[in-house]
């Protein structure tokens, strides 16, 4: 009867120490996904960055760009 008790305790911390590396396993995936989403919205953000560059140049060359004293050329 003794036996019975450490027995059940063990169990279940064999249990709990399964859970707990299925957790881990899990945690690293999302770290490698954050990582690649990451990745992913800088790469986005450059290009929107060049974009906005072009669209500024285009602006100036047509001449619809604000000046740089605050107005707006008509």
């Amino acid at each position: 009867m003794a036996d019975e008790p450490d027995n059940l305790v063990l169990h279940m911390l064999r249990k709990m120490d399964a859970k707990l590396d299925r957790v881990v396993e899990d945690m690293h995936g999302m770290k490698v996904r954050m990582t690649h989403v990451e990745e992913g919205l800088a790469g986005v953000n450059r290009r929107l960055d060049r974009i906005e560059e072009r669209v500024d140049r285009i602006e100036r060359r047509l001449e619809l760009a604000d000046h740089p004293y605050g107005g707006v050329r008509e």
